[in-house]
């Protein structure tokens, strides 16, 4: 009574095979590490280590696989997102806080009163 090409047929049933590509599921170390240099950046306010961590960022958005990462690693692009709020972060205080100068730094010397 069916026919060849009904899917609900027994006969026509195949095991179950995913691609290549999913059976070597790897997580995003670069993704990783750059978050939570981003993070130490943000905390000491490094402005040497926002730069490597922002191409560390770009990097692993340029060499993002999506059918090779876990679907609990972190995405590429908010890496790169929190990469450049990390080097907004460590540069934002030179433009906000002015240096003191030394004539304000150094409390004026008082001159004795004459002897009069």
């Amino acid at each position: 009574m069916s026919t060849a090409d009904d899917p609900r047929d027994p006969s026509l049933e195949r095991r179950l095979s995913f691609p290549r590509a999913w059976i070597a599921d790897a997580s995003d170390p670069s993704s990783a590490s750059g978050m939570f240099l981003s993070g130490l950046v943000m905390v000491t306010k490094n402005r040497y280590l926002a730069w490597p961590n922002l191409l560390l960022a770009i990097n692993s958005a340029i060499n993002r696989h999506p059918l090779r990462t876990k679907d609990s690693a972190n995405p590429p692009f908010s890496s790169l997102m929190l990469a450049v709020f990390a080097l907004f972060a460590s540069y934002f205080p030179m433009f906000l806080i002015s240096p003191v100068s030394s004539s304000a730094q150094a409390p004026q010397a008082v001159p004795p009163p004459s002897g009069q």
